[in-house]
């Protein structure tokens, strides 16, 4: 068989028109953006939000709008958005490769092994950004690196899968011995890393993490043939003339290159990679062809979202976005279950 017949594969059949639905996806993403970046602690009305960018101060409170919109708000809304869309297609990406609709990328350690080296980080020295980013950074990497090379050595996904669980085993394990050493201050930055946060954005962080996102994004697109193929079964796969063991390497570490500086940058963000390719499944089907750029556009809307409730239901605090994305996900995913929708 040829990659021709892959282009037919449209597992599912579609339940909505896709350009449509991608198309209002974007609409509602940038509405969503929009009302983010204009409320919070500092209300700043829609009339004025253009004149304030691009006009000099005329107003008393131009010049506080103006720095709250470009030195806040924008590096804010544009980083949610590029986070969860990158949770999102990570989550597809997951969940084609395992043949699974609970798989999620902290299945196979990526999220486990951030968390490990960013407690280390934290922990072991003296902390700070700077210093915990990249230990997190390097903690994915390695977590993933780790379950692939021990995985590999059993046919199929099985043997991924249960040397993820056994990494998540072992890195939750150190998190809790490291947590047992740490002093009160270093609990409480623990604490909060571990529930996540956007607090961190900035122009400069996103001038990295905006194109490197996007790029991988954008191959993991590219990979919709296979994750197509792959939902009939591998044997299937193989007949259509895929390598898994180069694609599953692929779709693996493609993951893990897009999520692990996520987490390095946010802390833990939960449900956004689970909860987000089961919603665009319902309304377009298994097609990876729609179902991969929906989820990010829909990821991003979601995170968007997310972050403004963060920030506007405790006004003038916040509260943790890893909070608001599980007191929403949970019982949202809680209740598909409970109606017995198929995935």
């Amino acid at each position: 068989m040829s990659l021709a017949k892959a282009d037919r594969l449209a597992p599912p059949t579609r339940r909505a028109h896709p350009p449509t639905v991608l198309i209002g996806l974007g609409i509602a993403a940038l509405s969503v953006a929009l009302l983010a970046a204009l409320s919070g602690a500092v209300h700043i009305p829609l009339a004025d939000a253009l004149r304030v960018l691009t006009s000099d101060a005329s107003q008393p409170n131009d010049t506080l709008w103006r720095n709250v919109l470009l030195d806040i708000r924008l590096p804010r809304v544009l980083f949610a958005a590029v986070a969860g869309a990158a949770l999102a297609i990570s989550g597809a990406a997951m969940q084609a490769l395992f043949r699974n609709p609970l798989a999620e990328p902290g299945l196979v350690g990526i999220s486990a092994g951030g968390a490990l080296g960013a407690v280390a980080a934290i922990v072991l020295t003296a902390g700070g950004f700077m210093v915990t980013a990249p230990a997190a950074f390097a903690g994915s990497l390695l977590a993933t690196a780790a379950a692939y090379a021990v995985g590999r050595r059993v046919p199929g996904v099985a043997g991924l899968l249960l040397a993820g669980i056994a990494i998540n085993t072992v890195a939750g394990s150190l998190i809790g011995l490291l947590t047992y050493m740490a002093s009160d201050a270093q609990l409480r930055d623990l604490t909060f890393w571990n529930m996540g946060s956007l607090a961190g954005a900035s122009w400069s962080l996103l001038a990295f993490l905006a194109p490197w996102t996007l790029v991988w994004s954008f191959w993991l697109m590219r990979q919709w043939r296979a994750m197509n193929a792959l939902l009939l079964g591998e044997r299937e796969a193989q007949h259509l003339g895929f390598a898994l063991v180069t694609v599953r390497y692929k779709l693996v570490m493609a993951t893990a290159l897009i999520v692990g500086p996520l987490v390095a940058a946010t802390g833990g963000i939960g449900f956004v990679g689970l909860v987000v390719p089961h919603l665009v499944r319902m309304t377009l089907g298994a097609d990876h062809r729609w179902l991969l750029p929906a989820s990010m556009l829909t990821g991003a809307l979601a995170l968007t979202l997310a972050d403004w409730l963060a920030r506007i239901v405790v006004i003038p605090a916040e509260l943790p976005i890893g909070l608001v994305t599980s007191l929403v996900g949970g019982p949202f995913f809680l209740w598909l279950l409970a109606r017995g929708r198929r995935f």
